[in-house]
């Protein structure tokens, strides 16, 4: 019977090509979407789960109070692990300082490079659990030794056993190669580590670290700790007897800043990483619903253009199932029958979804920035996409199964048209509702998203960004011969300006508390942005006064001075700034000038309060404005050679400041971009759907519109009249969608402090648009119609 009902189904989608084409394309259109977004939502998912003992692993975090507000960071002081070992030694398996992932230069001979990597406790490897290629996990149990990621070894020293060759850090640290484990896979928080050096080594050659740990130094919070909890240990029960340890023990100075410590699980950290006054606030999370929301809705609008077009052809099968019902059939038969239809179309679409996502998967993982694959030899993934498979063809062939298995073989076989009341159109009326509802939603969210984003590029800066190269400084060489660097570039003509600071133009590196001014709330615990510059900086970059002046070298005072932005200003309630004195713990700066805001940090974020100043330790950063009139190309080959000549065991590298900046609107930038695609192709299933009820429509009303031309009404006037139902739906879809997008967008918006508008003519444009694609999709059917020869539709009357 089974093998019978797959032949005449067969037998039909051959005999109907375009009817099948379009149920067939819909479906798979719809199930590539469906695809795409599972396995999108699933590498989410499974983000840091390469780590053996993810479950287990935690990074060791902190609250404080600072501005009135509890900020949450992973910035956490060196003596915070001494106590945890000394007091929760049982409750912990493996306890991990570390460094942050920056560049540092690797070299080995004539061989060079800029490579990302930290320096970390010797239990690093076993936490991690590094799948090592050469070496064991006891490499960084020496001194001077180093791990590298396969890909580094190779770059390195190329098909050579590494193990036991010297390397040099920046130029300085002479280290040897104790191990070589596998590159971390992308879906990692850890994939740029590109190597692992040794945390005594860092301490040794970094005065400020060892100054740090030597003096127990509670109040530096710039290291990292990651923990590996005991094998029977709770995390929440863990992270509960923590809470108090940097306040019961830690410098009575930092009593004031209410600190408090927990653990943040390894399984949360890409989900779940943002924080709102010390309450977790979700975070990309919110994503992984909202696109699994969206490819739910999509593979339903395909389902729904099944339906709708199985119900366009009903009057065409009315008497094949008159006939089958006269003969005998139960309408179990039938309904098996019109399923074994369903069943077969969603096969054959199965199959063209996966070519479908196949093809679009490179286009769809650059989007996306995922490195994703479709996992063939899984046989989790074939049970999984063949169940669903089965599940959208029920889905699909649910109500045509039902609705074509109801005729009544007397009315049918008489020759008497198949009738229904009004209330039998009314569920496609609702789906095609539903359909519309849905591609109005997603054209204003994707609208929203764009203006986002356009307002953030659109927002002053305080600076110009334009011919300004970035480039991370690793070794002293620049810094040592700075002067004579900035000569060379600036008779060249390819530059006109050169500065150091110690962080980078479009981020801030450092944040500091301790500093008191008149008029200061004593019960205020205040932080501000720090940024180290030499005294070219705000020429080089061009920042814009308010009041005062820049950094001189002519004023030796002004390496005791300020320049503060006027987020710093306001915050501080200085009415009259220069001039006045500020106290930074034991030292005493003078106020010289007042800038404008520079946006360094989050472009959707306030500015924070920012002060620049004249640092004793040289800057991490080299900032270089190229010559306007100069080619670009040129003027780094310039640069370059400059660079080569003070630090020639240096590779040059560098960034573009514009592009640096362009980076933060990314995120939003991908998800503005899916979200174009998935409103495209959604819109694109309802206009099958409008095409499949426009069928319908004109087939039932086919000697009415006869009657209507004999009687003297004109093409446009029959076009009007059948688009007219249609233009009734689409604007109750409108209405609908309306309040539904303006609630979910407003609350997206509201994680954005600086934020755009919900303006009402994004809701209008959304409409007409809506209501445009409508009258274009069903004209045809429309005008088919209305252009048909009377003669034939009544001559059986």
């Amino acid at each position: 019977m089974i093998r019978n009902y797959l032949k005449i189904a067969f037998r039909n989608l051959t005999k109907n090509k375009v009817y099948s084409a379009i149920n067939i394309g819909g479906l798979a259109v719809g199930m590539a979407v469906a695809l795409l977004i599972g396995l999108w939502i699933y590498d989410e998912f499974a983000f840091d789960t390469y780590h053996r003992n993810h479950d287990r692993i935690a990074q060791v975090m902190q609250q404080q109070t600072l501005n009135s507000e509890v900020k949450t960071a992973s910035a956490v002081p060196i003596p915070l692990a001494r106590e945890l070992r000394n007091s929760f030694d049982a409750d912990f398996k493996h306890l991990v300082l570390s460094s942050w992932t920056t560049r540092h230069i690797l070299t080995f001979g004539d061989a060079k490079f800029t490579r990302m990597g930290n320096y970390m406790s010797p239990e690093a490897p076993a936490v991690l659990s590094l799948n090592m290629r050469k070496g064991t996990w006891q490499g960084l149990k020496e001194p001077s030794s180093i791990l590298l990621s396969e890909s580094t070894a190779k770059a390195l020293f190329g098909e050579t056993n590494p193990l036991g060759k010297m390397v040099k850090i920046d130029n300085k640290l002479d280290v040897k190669v104790t191990g070589v484990y596998e590159d971390l896979p992308y879906n990692t928080e850890l994939r740029d580590l590109r190597f692992i050096a040794p945390w005594e080594l860092y301490v040794a050659s970094t005065d400020w670290v060892k100054a740090a740990q030597d003096n127990s130094e509670w109040g530096n919070n710039s290291f990292q700790i990651f923990a590996q909890i005991a094998d029977k240990a709770d995390m929440e029960a863990v992270s509960a007897k923590i809470k108090t340890i940097k306040s019961d023990r830690g410098d009575k100075e930092e009593l004031k800043f209410k600190p408090e410590i927990f653990l943040h699980p390894m399984n949360r950290w890409h989900l779940y990483s943002e924080w709102k006054n010390g309450v977790s606030a979700g975070g990309r999370i919110q994503f992984v619903w909202l696109f699994g929301i969206i490819g739910g809705f999509v593979l339903v609008l395909a389902c729904i253009n099944f339906m709708n077009l199985s119900t366009a052809r009903s009057e065409k099968r009315a008497k094949e199932v008159g006939i089958r019902k006269a003969i005998g059939s139960a309408r179990t038969q039938l309904i098996g029958q019109f399923f074994s239809e369903s069943l077969l179309v969603v096969a054959i679409a199965f199959v063209f979804s996966l070519v479908l996502a196949q093809l679009a998967l490179p286009f769809f993982n650059e989007m996306a920035d995922k490195k994703m694959a479709i996992p063939w030899a899984s046989s989790w993934f074939w049970a999984a996409g063949l169940g669903f498979s089965f599940l959208t063809g029920l889905l699909a062939g649910s109500y045509p199964a039902f609705y074509l298995s109801s005729f009544q073989p007397i009315k049918t076989l008489k020759g008497v048209r198949f009738r229904v009341g009004r209330r039998a159109a009314l569920p496609r009326k609702v789906l095609v509702v539903l359909q519309f509802t849905v591609s109005v939603t997603l054209i204003i969210g994707t609208v929203v998203v764009y203006r986002q984003i356009l307002h953030a590029k659109n927002r002053p800066i305080g600076y110009t960004r334009e011919g300004l190269v970035s480039m991370h400084v690793s070794t002293p060489d620049i810094h040592n011969h700075l002067d004579a660097v900035r000569n060379d570039l600036l008779k060249s003509g390819k530059v006109v300006g050169i500065t150091e600071s110690q962080s980078p133009t479009t981020d801030v590196w450092s944040n500091n508390t301790g500093f008191t001014w008149t008029g200061k709330n004593p019960g205020l615990q205040a932080d501000f942005a720090t940024i180290g510059v030499s005294f070219d900086f705000g020429s080089t970059v061009g920042w814009k006064f308010i009041d005062g002046r820049d950094f001189s070298r002519t004023f030796s005072s002004d390496s005791s001075g300020f320049v503060l932005n006027e987020t710093a200003v306001q915050f501080m309630g200085l009415e009259h700034p220069v001039g006045q004195t500020i106290q930074w713990n034991d030292r005493r700066f003078k106020v010289i000038g007042v800038v404008k805001d520079m946006l360094m940090s989050s472009p959707y974020e306030p500015v924070k309060q920012t002060i620049y100043f004249i640092p004793r330790r040289a800057g991490n950063f080299v900032t270089i404005r190229i010559n306007p009139g100069s080619n670009a190309p040129e003027a780094l080959a310039a640069i370059e050679a400059v660079f080569k000549k003070y630090s020639p065991t240096s590779p040059f590298d560098y960034d573009f400041v514009d592009a640096e900046f362009a980076l933060k609107f990314a995120a939003e930038e991908r998800i503005g971009k899916l979200a174009s695609i998935i409103t495209v192709l959604a819109i694109f299933i309802s206009c099958l759907g409008l095409f499949g009820l426009a069928s319908f429509i004109a087939e039932q009303r086919t000697k009415e519109i006869g009657i209507r031309k004999v009687l003297g009404a004109s093409v446009t006037h029959l076009w009007g009249l059948l688009s007219m139902d249609f233009v009734v739906l689409v604007l109750v879809s409108c209405l609908i969608s309306s309040p539904i997008a303006y609630y979910f967008l407003d609350d997206w918006l509201q994680n954005y402090p600086y934020r755009t508008e919900l303006s009402g003519w994004i809701f209008i444009a959304a409409g007409l648009g809506a209501l445009l694609i409508t009258l274009l999709t069903v004209s045809y059917q429309a005008i088919k119609a209305a252009l048909m020869n009377p003669v034939k539709s009544l001559r059986s009357e």
